[in-house]
């Protein structure tokens, strides 16, 4: 009698593998986005969730979000006040072991990037194209 080989599942470490905390931080930006888009609050208005690091115990998660020419210090404080309906989103959609809790930050990506931008358009000669 011949022996059926197992078959292995993958790593999230093996090359070409797309890791369970990235698939966990996607799946929690898609979450956050989605119910952010049912929320009737004018102080988030144009606010895109950029980024979700979700700790690898799944205790808490940074949510990056940037607002579209608005301050952005208002926006942070309004997804703290919805923080509770998003994580229980979170909690409805996903299947995880924990809910993390959030914490809204400013992205610095897309702010540092306005402010090189910025410092180009200042600094350009005369005559470039």
């Amino acid at each position: 009698m011949t022996r059926r080989r197992r078959s292995r599942r993958p790593r999230d470490d093996e090359p070409g593998r797309y890791p369970r905390t990235a698939r966990v931080n996607e799946l929690c930006r898609e979450i956050v986005a989605d119910e952010l888009e049912r929320v009737d609050d004018d102080r988030l208005d144009l606010v895109t969730i950029t980024h979700v690091n979700v700790d690898p115990d799944l205790r808490r998660a940074v949510v990056e979000f940037s607002r579209l020419g608005r301050d952005e210090d208002v926006a942070g404080v309004a997804l703290a006040e919805h923080r509770v309906r998003l994580q229980a989103a979170i909690a409805r959609q996903a299947r995880l072991r924990r809910t993390p809790e959030l914490s809204f930050r400013p992205d610095e990506v897309i702010r540092t990037g306005a402010r090189i931008e910025q410092l180009l358009r200042e600094h350009r000669q005369p005559g470039d194209g």
